[in-house]
């Protein structure tokens, strides 16, 4: 409240959800955002490690998954499931128990428990792959003509195919199978373009492009976007826009003053994420992007002076803490 009040936005000032202060991801790593006490939070989910260090993680307090849980199915069954479910999934992420603290865990195992068939399972345990259990779930699949969803980061994709090329090994599972793609090559040593890892999927899994799809999620956030529908998914250099669900508005922001730009120009993403329930519906990333009819385009993220408003809307933000504490 008091943020918003020192830049001068109050319900009887705000006439527009993009006039809404935004809060940016910065801030989750330096103090609790929770509109609650955080040490009665159901889930405490936190970003990977920076460069500053694990101790400078951003934290997102849950004091209820109820929400979350509701707009999570949402989006995932429009985009992953247009036709219905159930569908076997395999996880290429570690599972809930291993990673608590992982939004992408979480989310994964909801959608498992809610969509998935049987003999849907994880199959990273103890930060490995297991490979060989992958690739006998995947023929006995393809032998019984079960379709599959395959989940996973971008990193645990190329980990997974360079294992399958490297045992010579090519699999074709049954039509109607997918992929769901949760980009990520932060902190890798190998980073692979996009069209070239949609092109080794379908080598390597016999899933075609139109049938892989991307999402895009923060820790900070929770609701979730998508490039396209399962089966429906525009080629790869075709413009693919991300598109989130209903209660969430996105805009791209001048990355100096944090002014919202027109269409078509590149700027860092704001969204206004109503399910945010228990944070701050209005946060402002560091992502580049931007707004075409229809959705965004997601491009890469704005580092240095490159987002020098973020950084001066985090120190102000920290400065009305610390006053507030004094106080």
């Amino acid at each position: 409240r008091g943020f918003c009040e020192a830049r001068s936005a109050t319900p009887a000032t705000v006439g527009h959800w993009s006039q809404i202060p935004a809060v940016p991801t910065d801030a989750f790593k330096a103090a609790p955002i929770v509109s609650g006490d955080p040490a009665e939070a159901a889930a405490v989910f936190r970003t990977s490690g920076t460069a500053l260090g694990a101790g400078r993680r951003g934290t997102h307090y849950m004091l209820d998954t109820a929400l979350y849980r509701a707009a999570l199915r949402v989006g995932f069954g429009v985009h992953l499931l247009p036709e219905g479910g159930p569908i076997r999934i395999a996880a290429l992420v570690p599972p809930p128990s291993e990673l608590p603290d992982s939004s992408l865990s979480f989310m994964v195992g909801d959608v498992l428990e809610t969509f998935g068939a049987d003999r849907s399972r994880f199959y990273v345990r103890k930060g490995d792959l297991d490979l060989n259990r992958f690739v006998a779930d995947a023929r006995d699949a393809i032998v019984e003509g079960q379709r599959v969803l395959v989940a996973g980061t971008s990193f645990a994709f190329v980990y997974l195919l360079d294992g399958l090329a490297a045992a010579g090994i090519h699999l074709s599972l049954p039509p109607g199978s997918r992929a769901m793609d949760t980009g990520g090559f932060k902190a890798r040593s190998r980073e692979v373009e996009r069209a070239e890892l949609y092109g080794m999927i379908e080598v390597g899994l016999g899933i075609p492009a139109a049938y892989i799809v991307n999402e895009y999620g923060m820790t900070e956030m929770s609701s979730q976007f998508y490039d396209g529908i399962a089966g429906e998914a525009a080629p790869i250099g075709a413009g693919r826009l991300h598109h989130g669900p209903p209660w969430v508005r996105t805009v791209a922001a001048d990355p100096n003053t944090l002014e919202p730009l027109d269409r078509g120009a590149v700027g860092i993403l704001r969204h206004l994420d109503l399910a945010n329930l228990d944070s701050v519906a209005a946060i402002q990333t560091a992502d580049l992007g931007a707004i075409a009819d229809g959705g965004f385009e997601l491009g890469g993220r704005a580092e240095g002076a490159e987002a020098r408003g973020c950084s001066i809307a985090t120190d102000e933000l920290l400065e009305v803490m610390r006053r507030g504490i004094e106080g």
